[in-house]
């Protein structure tokens, strides 16, 4: 993806530097550091940690695959059998963890080149996940550059979930309702992310606007339902074919969703006008899961979040030598650097969101809406 840069919790975060304050737009306002990216992409280029991981990657892809025959395996073996929705359930397993080597491969983290990694990508996530590559690159690319901020990040814009309050106090009818306690509902609707993933994809690409590659991906796409989707309601009952499907959905869209909150919800939001350098809007808008090499396998590297919105190309066995190396930066540069463990990280989430649906019930009532209220 060749438009992406390249370059009160137990955390390590330090207290807050002069010049850090809430904004009246709802954002914050932060010291200018416009030398430290610079600073400490050098140190990271001299320690070889942008070089590709290519035995790395071509284990994670073998590993993949035997997942793959080992799913299709138990399919045939089991037939017509409730114990299918095992299968169903490590489908969506598989499949969030295709979804993580195609993000790697379009931020250039698996191959050097720019059109192979596009390529990789595109046939992983239209053909074997089942999502618009295209889509997908025209909203992680605004997201990278603009990380939590108000119009300008896609990722917190208003969906079913609000992360603003202006968005949650704007909410009406049935959304408002469930904006009201959306904390406490954010991993039940998780499990409809997945259908809502495939209906933007297909809704960018039938849309009227320029779409890259519009052509190969719907066709990528349609022989992926056709591949995936054929054999479970031919060989199965049609009401356990559905299960099936329903099961395999869930799963993923659960998987998926709980890997990529921690990341940044509950983060400070930024101004849509604030005019930030880069490292300090980075840094100070993700947060990191500790936890280690099972947390990066589980997470497909995205544990190391300030790393990989800092050096969005750097492979994931290299992420955590340089989380050293910027933790130490950030603490000379006294920058708040956070981490915290990954319960403790939805904690944080489920009281955020809950903390912005207030927002949905009385206006003035959500402490986050009354600090920006006229005087």
């Amino acid at each position: 993806m060749t438009s992406i840069p390249t370059s009160p919790a137990p955390t390590s975060s330090a207290a807050p530097p002069p010049g850090f304050r809430p904004t009246r737009a709802g954002g914050t306002s932060f010291p200018p550091l416009t030398q430290a990216y610079t600073a400490v992409a050098d140190t990271i280029r001299r320690t070889g940690l942008l070089n590709r991981a290519y035995g790395f990657y071509a284990l994670v892809g073998a590993a993949i695959a035997v997942a793959f025959a080992a799913c299709l395996a138990g399919f045939v073996l089991l037939g017509s059998s409730w114990f299918q929705l095992l299968v169903a359930g490590a489908l969506g397993l598989v499949l969030t963890q295709t979804a993580f080597l195609a993000h790697e491969a379009g931020h250039r983290q698996v191959l050097a080149s720019g059109p192979a990694s596009d390529r990789l990508a595109r046939v992983l996530a239209c053909g074997v996940v089942g999502i618009s590559y295209s889509w997908w690159t025209t909203k992680h690319n605004r997201h990278h550059g603009n990380p939590n901020q108000m119009g300008r990040d896609p990722d917190i814009e208003a969906d079913t979930i609000s992360f603003v309050p202006e968005d949650a106090a704007a909410a009406r009818g049935l959304h408002r309702l469930i904006t009201r306690r959306q904390g406490w509902l954010f991993f039940p609707l998780l499990t409809l992310e997945g259908l809502n993933l495939h209906r933007l994809g297909f809704g960018h690409l039938f849309g009227r606007g320029p779409v890259k590659a519009r052509r190969t991906e719907l066709a990528l796409v349609a022989l992926r339902f056709a591949a995936f989707w054929t054999p479970v309601f031919v060989v199965l009952p049609l009401g356990m074919a559905f299960a099936f499907l329903g099961v395999q959905l869930a799963v993923f869209g659960v998987y998926m969703g709980a890997s990529f909150a921690p990341n940044h919800k509950g983060m400070p939001i930024i101004a849509r006008d604030a005019r930030l350098d880069f490292f300090t809007k980075q840094v100070r808008t993700s947060r990191n899961v500790s936890g280690g090499w099972w947390a990066t396998w589980l997470m497909g590297g995205l544990n190391y979040q300030v790393e990989h919105h800092l050096f969005p190309s750097m492979p994931r066995p290299h992420l955590s030598r340089a989380r050293t190396i910027v933790r130490e930066h950030c603490r000379a540069l006294d920058v708040p650097y956070t981490e915290t463990s990954l319960w403790r990280s939805y904690r944080i989430v489920i009281r955020y969101l809950n903390e912005v649906g207030l927002a949905a019930r009385d206006p003035f009532a959500c402490p986050m809406v009354s600090t920006y209220r006229p005087a």
